[in-house]
């Protein structure tokens, strides 16, 4: 098949797992036999990480304008998506699709829209954004989608509210190379390089944005002793708000900001860590609690996020609510005091993840359903 991928840029800092995804499918569909595209802006381009997607043909289109998450990429207009036998968009709301999606129509070409999570509904200037990206493209690029795809239950009920019908909705969960995870670093390389001399090592990974709830964690870390919080990812925003907490707090000694990581870096992280956290308001990706649990690492979720639910699901962790800093803490004290059993219960999340969530299982899955809209 002839596939062109779609998602507005290939910076792995700036994507985290989505551009992973869209990085990680088309490699695997180029070595399955298919001819893959892909179809980005060079907005943060990540050059040498792209030219490493070897038999992929690139399409990549000068963003003149990023304005709340909307790239703008004029030259995107004059792309021939005829030759392709489908399309899979990689999230929602963006200039891409309105183009995309309008050709693909005229033209009757299938897309697959997956959105990424990013269907979730936000407050304030940039939910009215979203609004009116639907009444004018959004609700039209769903309602004429061949298929869409979801990664948790959340997932489709966010489509279900914008009035996509059953019938088109697929619950699949993103590829995960769980190879990768066979040789791990050796423990300990993490805490040397960063002289981290606490006990225990709490880790959150992600963009360090409002949504994610990161100054509940740094709440919850107030009560805990012998403790140091470590914050992976990209600043999005919210690191000086942040700044301001842990300073009032007098927790600068406490709290370890390392920027993005990745590669054997990331996975030292996960490997040294007694549990990771996802404290999200409304978290969609469950890959970061993936990864932590491939490395041996307990996990806790926010209850009835879309990662949660998915977490609940095969029992692979631990849940809160969101917003509870106390009640964070003291299931983060629980797995310290009884880390035997939480480790029991992450070696049964890890045996499930390969089992169910492997790579070669899943690639299978997105060949199909490309099949079924072809």
């Amino acid at each position: 098949m002839k596939i062109l991928q779609v998602f507005d840029f290939l910076s792995l800092p700036h994507g985290g797992g989505t551009v992973d995804i869209v990085y990680s499918l088309s490699r695997a569909l180029s070595k399955r036999g298919h001819d893959v595209t892909v179809c980005i802006g060079d907005y943060e381009l990540d050059r040498k990480y792209l030219d490493a997607l070897r038999k992929v043909e690139k399409k990549v289109f000068h963003s003149w304008l990023n304005y709340h998450g909307f790239f703008i990429m004029p030259s995107l207009i004059g792309l021939d998506i005829t030759e392709y036998d489908v399309i899979h968009l990689h999230c929602y709301r963006s200039f891409q699709n309105a183009v995309i999606c309008a050709k693909a129509r005229k033209h009757n070409v299938p897309y697959i829209l997956d959105a990424h999570g990013s269907t979730v509904e936000l407050l304030g200037k940039k939910q009215l954004i979203r609004k009116l990206y639907d009444w004018v493209f959004g609700y039209k690029s769903l309602k004429y989608a061949s298929l869409v795809i979801a990664e948790t239950e959340i997932g489709i009920s966010e489509y279900k509210k914008l009035g996509v019908e059953s019938h088109k909705e697929v619950l699949l969960h993103p590829l995960l190379d769980t190879e990768e995870f066979t040789t791990l670093p050796e423990v300990g390389l993490f805490r040397a390089k960063y002289k981290i001399r606490e006990r225990y090592i709490v880790l959150f990974v992600g963009r360090i944005h409002w949504a994610k709830g990161i100054e509940v964690l740094l709440n919850a870390a107030r009560r805990l002793k012998d403790t140091r919080l470590v914050i992976v990812g990209q600043d999005d925003g919210h690191k000086a708000f942040l700044g301001n907490i842990i300073s009032e707090n007098r927790l600068n000694k406490k709290v370890l900001f390392t920027g993005f990581l990745s590669g054997e870096n990331k996975l030292s992280a996960l490997v040294d860590a007694d549990v990771l956290v996802q404290p999200s308001m409304n978290e969609a990706g469950i890959r970061p609690s993936l990864e932590a649990i491939l490395c041996d690492t307990p996990v806790i979720v926010t209850r009835n996020t879309g990662a949660g639910k998915a977490i609940d699901k095969f029992n692979g962790g631990y849940l809160v609510e969101y917003g509870d800093a106390r009640e964070l803490a003291i299931t983060i004290r629980d797995i310290f005091r009884n880390y035997p059993e939480a480790q029991a219960k992450t070696a049964r999340a890890k045996e499930y993840i390969r089992d169910n969530l492997s790579f070669d299982k899943q690639i299978i899955k997105y060949e199909k359903l490309y099949g079924v809209v072809v």
